[in-house]
């Protein structure tokens, strides 16, 4: 039996790169979730915490790099994100936060 996620646990950031804003046009926003979420929670938290209407959902897990510095290997955490594609006429502005 998992705990239930609340919508600000879901939802960690949205990801602002040239490839998130290129997507925007397409009606689609993308965030960074729990590792844990699921398709159908986050939906809800983006509808409860943005008013927005949810079309769909797709998740990928970015797996964690390999990185050096000063000669000290570690490994960067997983990262699971979320592509959120919104009904016609909906938009949500990352940019102003919540």
């Amino acid at each position: 039996m998992t705990k239930a996620l609340k919508a600000y646990d879901v939802i960690r950031s949205p990801v602002i790169t040239e490839k998130a804003t290129l997507v925007s046009e397409a009606n689609q926003v993308i965030f960074n979730v729990a590792r844990t979420a699921t398709k159908p929670e986050i939906k809800a938290a983006v509808e409860q915490l943005f008013q927005v209407k949810v079309k769909a959902v797709n998740t990928l897990v970015r797996k964690g790099k390999k990185k050096a510095f000063r000669g000290m290997i570690s490994k960067q955490s997983d990262v699971k994100k979320a592509i959120v594609t919104l009904e016609e006429g909906q938009t949500i502005d990352v940019t102003t936060g919540l």
